[in-house]
């Protein structure tokens, strides 16, 4: 039995993808918002504290890396795109450590500012899971250190400044907003408008918090939870209800919504909805979806490619992610996405077989 025409379709936008990929030339992405630093403690849990009803780490091994905005700066490099993220870190050895991180893996940080006095910000994560079991570690922890003062519209000022000079040689903006004080109203409102008079395309990833600040934006990504709590607070009877009163309200263009097992779904505020559905049987893990979805998104765009095509690949992506088994595995790279939408575009004609 032969694919069908959908089938058929779907199978030559991902040998497409898998072409463009390949013989992508570098274009310069812009990247603004929150730098922090990532800690993965891993470890076996098979006893609870005798004095409390929570339980005992035993530590196998410890992952830093490099988180947030940082985090999809290293995706964009590794994807072979040039990213010129613009952020703050403090002068503290976290800070210090992400630089060089940033610095070995040949990410550019000349956009980011180093404070004197200012904390950076720290996410650690417990991830334990019982002895001897092949998988099944699960998050028992996170501790955040951070600072709690604003930074200071002096630093912020001459940031935006900065990243504005940039947006002419940009093929994309992204603003990596995880509410920590880089992106504030004034700031991102200075640089959506200088994005628009460039025609340069903007990507968010907001804090539900801070959507104001992405009025006009043409891609936001949310989770599906996310667009859950949206529904809610909307009053909307669906999620598409939900996408659609976003979309009007805040003047986007797309908004692309990670669903995890269920796959990727792009509401258009002039196009029709495109759904992708993942086709992995099980997954393993969700951090740096989101980050991985506005790598995808840059690639598009770099690309020219269709919503669909957009779509297809952001799925791709996502199920890289939703796939990985080590900590280290939660950067997008390029092999891996080629070799992930070859296994898909495989399946497809594996199962028409």
């Amino acid at each position: 039995m032969g694919m069908s025409d959908n089938d058929a379709k779907v199978y030559d936008a991902l040998k497409k993808l898998e072409r463009g990929l390949k013989t992508m030339e570098p274009a310069n992405v812009l990247l603004v918002g929150d730098i922090m630093m990532d800690c993965y403690i891993h470890g076996f849990a098979n006893n609870l504290n005798s004095r409390a009803p929570v339980p005992v780490l035993k530590e196998t091994s410890r992952d830093v890396d490099v988180g947030a905005a940082a985090h999809v700066a290293r995706c964009l490099d590794s994807l072979g795109l040039n990213s010129h993220l613009h952020g703050i870190v403090g002068n503290d050895d976290s800070g210090i450590a992400i630089l060089e991180m940033l610095e070995e893996e040949g990410v550019q940080t000349s956009g980011i500012a180093v404070l004197e006095g200012r904390t950076t910000t720290v996410k650690t994560r417990l991830l334990g899971a019982r002895e001897g079991l092949i998988k099944g570690e699960q998050l028992l922890l996170r501790w955040d250190i951070e600072d709690d003062e604003p930074i200071s519209s002096n630093a912020l000022e001459t940031l935006i400044d900065r990243t504005i000079e940039a947006v002419p040689n940009s093929s994309c903006l992204i603003l990596s907003d995880y509410g920590l004080g880089v992106l504030d109203d004034r700031g991102a409102q200075r640089l959506i408008q200088a994005a628009k008079e460039h025609n340069v395309p903007i990507i968010a990833d907001p804090k539900l918090t801070g959507l104001h600040r992405t009025q006009g934006v043409d891609w936001v990504l949310f989770q599906s939870k996310g667009l859950e709590l949206m529904r809610r607070r909307l009053g909307a009877t669906t999620g598409a209800e939900a996408a659609s009163m976003l979309l009007e309200t805040n003047e986007w263009k797309h908004l692309l919504i990670l669903e995890g097992q269920d796959g990727v779904t792009i509401h258009s505020k002039n196009e029709e909805t495109v759904h992708v559905q993942c086709m992995l049987e099980d997954i393993r893990q969700m951090i740096g979806l989101i980050d991985a979805a506005a790598v995808a998104v840059a690639t598009a765009i770099t690309l020219k490619l269709s919503v669909e095509e957009t779509a297809q690949l952001a799925n791709a992506a996502s199920e890289c992610i939703l796939n990985a088994d080590r900590t280290e595995r939660f950067v997008l790279r390029l092999d891996d996405m080629i070799e992930r939408i070859g296994e898909i575009a495989w399946s497809l004609q594996v199962s028409k077989r």
